[in-house]
C-alpha cells in the first residue's frame, strides 16, 4: 500500500504555560512562552517539509510534517493536532517538500496537501489520498539506448556495456544516464551478467525527481484563493501545474538544479520565481520567460532563502546572512556567530511585523529585522527545521524540530515588542545616504581626456620629479651632518642633543637652550 492512515484516540490542546525567565542577548526577558517540548518525538525533517494549515476549515490549524524516517524506510506524512499525533500516512520515497493549497472555491474551503517525493507529488484532500502526479519523462541518450539494444541482441556482453557507459558518463556526465545504467556502474563485475539479463528486455526510461515545491496564486491574492503548484526538478526545470487538472501550464529552464524557491505574484497577471540553485547562484524567473532574467552569484552554498517584501534574504554556509534587491544588488551582510542550520520567515500579519529567523549550530535562534538583531531564543538542542505561523488557535506559534528528533513549540507573547531594539549599535543611518555629488564640469572632463591621452608621459614626469625630490633631500641631510647643522649628535661616543626655543618675557626677548646628554 502506498497510503495508510492511522488516527489517534485523543487530542491534547496547546496550553500557554509560563516558562522560567530566560534572558536573551541583551539581558531582557524573552519574548516567547514555552508551550511544549518532546525530546523523543522522533521527527527528522527540514524546514521545507513543515507546513501549518487549517485542514478541516474549523479554525484549528494543524502541523504537517513530512518525516524522513531513517532515510531508507519509515518515511511518513504526520499530522499533529495540538501536541498529539492526529494521523499519519506512509510515503514510498524520501520527501523533499510539502505545501498546502486550495484547488477550488467549493464550500467548505478545505485545502489540499501536496507532498513531493521522488518523481511524484501525492495530493491529499479531506485527509485522504486524492491524486498522484508524475513528472514528465526525459529523453534518453541515444548512445545509451544503442548500447542496451546491442546487449539485448547479443552483440556485446555486460563488460563491454559497462565500458561504454563509463565512457558516456565521463563525456556527458552522470545526469545523462538513466537510473538503470547508474545502478549497473555501481555493481561489482561478478553481478553484471545477472543484472543485464534481468533488465535488458525492459524499456529504457529516464525519470527525474522533484527537488523543491511551492505555490503560486492563480488569479486572486486572497489567502484562500486558488493556487497553482510550482515544482523544481533534478533536470533543472521549473514546472507550473494547474490546480485542478494537474497539467503543466508553464515550463522554464535553469542552468543548474533548483534547491529553494520563493514565489510571488499571480499566474494570470504577473509573477516572479526566485530560485536558489545547486551551483551557488540565485536566479529570477518572470512570466513569459523561458530562461532566468537576473543572476546573483553567492560566495558559498545556500542553506535557506526567504523573501521579505521585494528583497531576497539568503543564508549561506560561510556563516553569512545576505540581502539582495530584486535586480541582484547586495544591500547588506550580517555575519553569524556560528553555522546556520535553518532559515524561516517570521510574518505576523496582525502586527504587520516581518523578520527573518536564523537557527544556528549553537542551539540559538536569532531574529533579524532588516539587518538588526532584535531577539535571541535559546533552545534545548540544535534546530534543524522550524515553521512560524498559526498553530491551533494561536497566531504567533514557532514550531522547531531539533537535530535529535525532538519537537519544540514556542508561543509569541502578546506583549512582545521587537521595535524597541531595532536601533541596535551599528553604523549611523546617515552612512547609507548617498552623497549629492555635483556633475562634472567642462574643465574636469578636459582634464580626464588629457590624462587618458598623455598618461604615460605624465607618469614619467611624476617619477622623475619624485626622484629629484628624494635626491635633494638626501643631499641636504648629508650637508647638515658634514657642517654640524643638525641638533643631534652623529656619533654614539658623544650622545648630545641640543634644542633651542625663542620666546618673550615682558619686553625682553629670551632664548632657551636645552642640552641633553
Amino acid at each position: 500500500r502506498i497510503f495508510g492512515i492511522m488516527s489517534a484516540e485523543s487530542t491534547v490542546p496547546i496550553r500557554r504555560t509560563s516558562s522560567p525567565k530566560t534572558a536573551d542577548g541583551d539581558g531582557e526577558t524573552t519574548a516567547w512562552l514555552h508551550a511544549h517540548y518532546d525530546p523523543v518525538a522522533s521527527l527528522y525533517t527540514f524546514t521545507t517539509c513543515l507546513a501549518l494549515s487549517d485542514l478541516n476549515a474549523d479554525g484549528d490549524h494543524k502541523l504537517l510534517v513530512a518525516d524522513l524516517g531513517t532515510g531508507t524506510y519509515d518515511m511518513k506524512l504526520k499530522v499533529y493536532k495540538g501536541t498529539t499525533l492526529h494521523m499519519e500516512s506512509a510515503i514510498v520515497d524520501l520527501p523533499t517538500g510539502i505545501c498546502t493549497f486550495y484547488m477550488d472555491q467549493n464550500e467548505p474551503l478545505i485545502p489540499a496537501v501536496a507532498v513531493a517525493s521522488g518523481p511524484f507529488i501525492y495530493i491529499y484532500k479531506n485527509s485522504r489520498p486524492y491524486f498522484k502526479f508524475t513528472t514528465p519523462p526525459l529523453e534518453v541518450n541515444a548512445v545509451e539506448t544503442d548500447a542496451w539494444n546491442q546487449v539485448k541482441e547479443g552483440i556485446i556482453d555486460a563488460t563491454v556495456l559497462r565500458e561504454k557507459l563509463i565512457e558516456l558518463r565521463n563525456e556527458a556526465g552522470e545526469h545523462e544516464l538513466t537510473v538503470r545504467s547508474l545502478r549497473l556502474l555501481q555493481l561489482p563485475p561478478d553481478d553484471l551478467e545477472m543484472f543485464t539479463s534481468q533488465h535488458k528486455h525492459m524499456p529504457l526510461k529516464k525519470q527525474t525527481v522533484i527537488t523543491c515545491i511551492s505555490t503560486l496564486k492563480k488569479s486572486h491574492s486572497e489567502e484562500n484563493a486558488v493556487s497553482c503548484l510550482v515544482i523544481g526538478t533534478e533536470a533543472s526545470h521549473v514546472y507550473t501545474l494547474d490546480p485542478q487538472a494537474f497539467t503543466i501550464l508553464a515550463t522554464m529552464a535553469l542552468p543548474s538544479v533548483p534547491v529553494f524557491m520563493c514565489v510571488s505574484g499571480l499566474f494570470d497577471v504577473e509573477y516572479s520565481i526566485v530560485v536558489s540553485c545547486r551551483d551557488g547562484n540565485v536566479y529570477t524567473l518572470k512570466r513569459g520567460s523561458k530562461t532566468p532574467k537576473y543572476c546573483i552569484e553567492l560566495a558559498s552554498q545556500p542553506i535557506g532563502m526567504e523573501r521579505v517584501g521585494k528583497n531576497v534574504v539568503v543564508g549561506c554556509m560561510d556563516k553569512t546572512l545576505l540581502c539582495y534587491s530584486p535586480k541582484g544588488k547586495k544591500l547588506w551582510t550580517v555575519y553569524m556567530p556560528d553555522d546556520i542550520t535553518a532559515l524561516e520567515l517570521m510574518q505576523h500579519e496582525a502586527r504587520g511585523f516581518k523578520a527573518i529567523m536564523v537557527a544556528l549550530k549553537n542551539a540559538e535562534v536569532h531574529v533579524y529585522k532588516d539587518k538588526y538583531l532584535v531577539n535571541i531564543l535559546k533552545c534545548e538542542d540544535v534546530v534543524n527545521a522550524m515553521k512560524f505561523g498559526r498553530f491551533g488557535r494561536e497566531d504567533g506559534a514557532l514550531i522547531m524540530v531539533t537535530r535529535g528528533g525532538g519537537l519544540i513549540i514556542k508561543l509569541l507573547k502578546r506583549t512582545a515588542n521587537f521595535e524597541a531594539r531595532e536601533l541596535a549599535p551599528g553604523p549611523p543611518s546617515s552612512q547609507s545616504v548617498k552623497l549629492n555629488i555635483p556633475r562634472k564640469s567642462k574643465v574636469a572632463v578636459d582634464q580626464i581626456h588629457r590624462e587618458r591621452a598623455n598618461g604615460t608621459e605624465m607618469h614619467q614626469v611624476f617619477q622623475s620629479n619624485l626622484l629629484k625630490l628624494q635626491l635633494a633631500a638626501g643631499r641636504s641631510y648629508v650637508k647638515s651632518i658634514q657642517t654640524s647643522l643638525n641638533p643631534i649628535s652623529s656619533t654614539q661616543a658623544e650622545p648630545l642633543k641640543l634644542s633651542a626655543r625663542v620666546g618673550t618675557q615682558s619686553c625682553i626677548v629670551c632664548i632657551w637652550l636645552n642640552l641633553l646628554m
